[in-house]
């Protein structure tokens, strides 16, 4: 990998997921230190990243956030990336209290209806198409 995807925390995401997709200028705004980058599951990046995790070139079961070796799934991404946005969101990452099985039930079964609650894109989402202005550009992994 390169040492963009070495020094920051990576988000990666289902580029065809509306939710997901939607969520991205949120979480820019949020990440006030500017230190987060994003990527889709299914871009080249991501999967590689995926594949240095560990886990399946295929994977698009939930976000991942990426730092180092480590990969994040279900809702021990969201909580990590509370912790990552800070203080306020950060308080969020007390869901790390609640029990595992108990939070990611209730992430997969979100996930399981995501498209059908939110819809999906024609094509996944890249970093030269017109959707994409230049907060997110320069942020996004190729």
């Amino acid at each position: 990998m390169n040492s963009e995807t070495d020094a920051a925390p990576v988000v990666l995401f289902d580029g065809v997921c509306n939710l997901c997709v939607g969520s991205l200028p949120w979480l820019l705004r949020m990440d006030r230190s500017d230190r987060l980058r994003f990527g889709t599951l299914q871009s080249e990046a991501g999967t590689e990243l995926l594949e240095r995790c560990g886990l399946p070139r295929t994977y698009d079961r939930s976000m991942v956030v990426v730092e180092g070796e480590t990969a994040y799934t279900e809702s021990d991404a969201v909580v990590r990336l509370a912790w990552l946005l800070g203080f306020p969101w950060a308080l969020g990452s007390v869901a790390a209290l609640v029990p595992e099985s108990i939070r990611d039930r209730g992430y997969r079964w979100v996930a399981r209806n995501r498209y059908e609650w939110f819809g999906t894109r024609e094509a996944c989402l890249a970093p030269d198409s017109d959707l994409v202005d230049g907060d997110l550009r320069d942020r996004l992994l190729g």
